[in-house]
């Protein structure tokens, strides 16, 4: 069964599909850029204290909490 949770809510190692972005044009337009886009494979490598950092396409990104949850990701249970 695949569940959609905020990026925010994986743990360290975890990985996630990119469904959907919750977010006003301008930070829907930033994440995009940046290649936060749907059906893209992210992956949290720290998720400790302070900001998130990820795996994107062989980037590592640095994204606050906040905007880490208005990206929801589907996870395979």
């Amino acid at each position: 069964m695949k569940t959609s949770i905020p990026l925010s809510m994986l743990a360290e190692g975890e990985e996630g599909k990119i469904v959907s972005i919750m977010g006003g044009h301008g930070l829907t337009r930033r994440l995009a850029e940046l290649g936060f886009n749907p059906d893209t494979k992210v992956k949290v490598l720290r998720a400790s204290s302070g900001p998130i950092v990820v795996l994107l396409r062989d980037c590592r990104i640095a994204i606050g909490r906040g905007v880490a949850m208005k990206i929801f990701v589907e996870v395979e249970k």
